[in-house]
């Protein structure tokens, strides 16, 4: 199965996104998937506005169709809601190609933090984009629920997973931080709710690994937080492994990688009974949830290393790769058999 996955997070971004789709690139090939990103390096960018790290695509007419021209993809497959995904779907409905997308982001959510536009314009214009598509993908119950409560549809599940051999647990304490250390790791920015967590009375050290556009404002507003900036790889695996509790205060990530990997390296996580935290840590006993901040973090601190540990074990990411290609063997299949529910919307 040629797929052509139209994505406008891509490398060098590091978040959930960039993440996942580097592990489809990574193991698809092994179970069957003939992949073909297009992103945004193949394109002129400008810096997004009050987010420069982040690169807009400037696509010249025609310039999309070229790529899936020399692709010539069985389906096609949406990550994001930008100008590269926008031009993929506008050709996949133009050439009849299947066309699936994933609803990575509470962008509604994000937007209204941001700026003063009411959620429910946002939730029609996510809708015309989505329901075009023969499937869109979604991460857990809870945000099935909501998006089919909001009139999306047909939905099918993709789960997210980690890799056990990169995030371990601490095996000796190398940094001088007072503990506890309450670590949280994620883009700098007003969605991710980092206030909630810096403002928290609590004992030890709080750090923050990662950059983004309210960082500078943040560190001088908390001086005695710990900010490392962002980090990858190896040297990422050990700063997890050098905490002692993980904080996500985010109310509007649709999952949060970042909670599997903590998990990975035997951090109990702190979070708001919202979704993502609640999918993943509900009645798991790994994880402490609570609408005060403080009182989960410090309930975290009683939690097993080993009931964390047996979560993480739970979520594997070839399991996700699988489960990504048999959405899409399924929605070709339908498509194929003539069942599909036809295009809802016109590009």
């Amino acid at each position: 199965m040629k797929v052509l996955i139209a994505s406008d997070a891509w490398e060098p971004q590091i978040n959930g996104v960039v993440r996942t789709l580097q592990k489809l690139r990574e193991l698809g090939p092994s179970v069957g998937l003939d992949l073909h990103f297009v992103t945004p390096d193949r394109f002129p960018t400008l810096p997004m506005p009050g987010y420069p790290e982040i690169r807009l695509a400037l696509l010249r007419p025609g310039a999309f169709a070229r790529e899936f021209n020399r692709i010539r993809p069985d389906i096609v497959h949406v990550a994001t809601e930008g100008p590269v995904g926008l031009a993929a779907r506008q050709t996949a409905l133009k050439q009849g190609v299947p066309l699936t997308t994933s609803y990575h982001t509470r962008f509604p959510e994000y937007l209204a933090a941001r700026l003063p536009v009411p959620p429910r314009w946002s939730y029609g214009a996510l809708r015309w984009f989505h329901n075009a598509a023969d499937a869109i993908l979604v991460s857990t119950p809870s945000l099935e629920l909501e998006l089919r409560q909001k009139g999306f549809g047909p939905l099918r599940r993709w789960s997210r997973g980690v890799d056990l051999a990169q995030y371990w647990p601490r095996t000796a304490s190398t940094v001088d931080w007072p503990r506890p250390v309450f670590l949280n790791v994620g883009r700098v920015a007003v969605e991710k709710n980092l206030e909630a967590f810096l403002s928290l009375d609590l004992p030890g050290t709080k750090v923050i690994v990662g950059d983004g556009p309210q960082r500078a404002e943040l560190e001088a507003r908390f001086p005695d937080a710990v900010f490392l900036g962002a980090r990858t790889g190896e040297e990422l695996a050990e700063i997890y492994r050098q905490a002692d509790i993980f904080v996500f205060p985010s109310q509007t990530d649709t999952f949060g990688v970042v909670i599997l990997e903590a998990l990975a390296s035997g951090l109990p996580v702190a979070a708001y009974p919202v979704m993502g935290p609640i999918d993943v840590l509900g009645g798991t006993g790994a994880g402490a949830l609570s609408d005060d901040l403080r009182m989960a973090a410090m309930a975290a601190l009683t939690i097993s290393q080993e009931a964390c540990l047996a979560l993480a074990r739970t979520y594997d990411w070839h399991a996700s790769v699988i489960q990504f290609r048999d959405a899409l063997q399924e929605t070709l299949a339908v498509r194929q058999a003539g069942l599909g529910a036809g295009r809802r919307h016109v590009a």
